[in-house]
């Protein structure tokens, strides 16, 4: 059966996939495998890691494939599926002693006053984004991250899932993944500063 909210390509390949046709299968980790390998070397800093938790994603998606309905794009379903791996993974690493976040937020004086004010970037962040090796910056800076802040900060602002996703996936409450995105921002933000602080006048 073709499903109608996809793009004809794509419910062919759908038909394909469903019929068990091996092309099929190569067809789809061809178009989306490069994709989903970036999203999950992301959230695992590991190449051996993100392979196999890409290697996971697309043996669950084989698996679930009958079940998908089509209300997403392929490469929508297939991202939040080689999220989840990627979740999986990190669940299941040696547990480490989570590192301080305090040393990258901003830091007050005794009179509550910033120690070093915030002060404008020489280009509005979204202006900055639109590079190719500025976004490689913000990604590199979000990478020095403590596991748990840089999850969730991914999460939310580089894979685009919502607050209530978020906590999903991560087994925590929404004013957790609230108050945590707050703190990694902020982190995040002193972490870019020194590269898009305004000249002083």
């Amino acid at each position: 059966m073709a499903t109608p909210l996809l793009p004809p390509d794509e419910s062919k390949l759908l038909e394909r996939l469903r019929q068990g046709e091996d092309g099929a299968f190569e067809e789809l980790v061809r178009t989306h495998g490069g994709r989903m390998l970036s999203v999950a070397k992301r959230m695992l800093r590991n190449e051996d890691d993100a392979a196999d938790a890409v290697q996971d994603a697309f043996l669950s998606a084989f698996r679930a494939i009958d079940r998908f309905e089509g209300g997403s794009r392929l490469g929508t379903w297939l991202h939040r599926i080689v999220v989840n791996a990627a979740l999986m993974k990190l669940r299941t690493r040696r547990r480490k002693p989570e590192e301080p976040l305090d040393d990258l937020l901003p830091k007050f004086l005794d009179d509550g006053h910033l120690e070093r004010p915030a002060q404008a970037w020489r280009k509005p962040a979204d202006e900055a984004l639109a590079s190719e090796e500025t976004r490689k910056l913000v990604l590199d800076r979000i990478a020095e991250l403590p596991e748990t802040y840089r999850t969730i900060l991914l999460l939310r602002d580089v894979e685009d899932l919502d607050t209530e996703g978020t906590a999903k996936a991560l087994e925590i409450s929404t004013g957790a993944v609230k108050t945590r995105l707050h703190r990694a921002r902020l982190a995040l933000r002193e972490l870019l500063d020194p590269y898009f602080r305004a000249e002083e006048v």
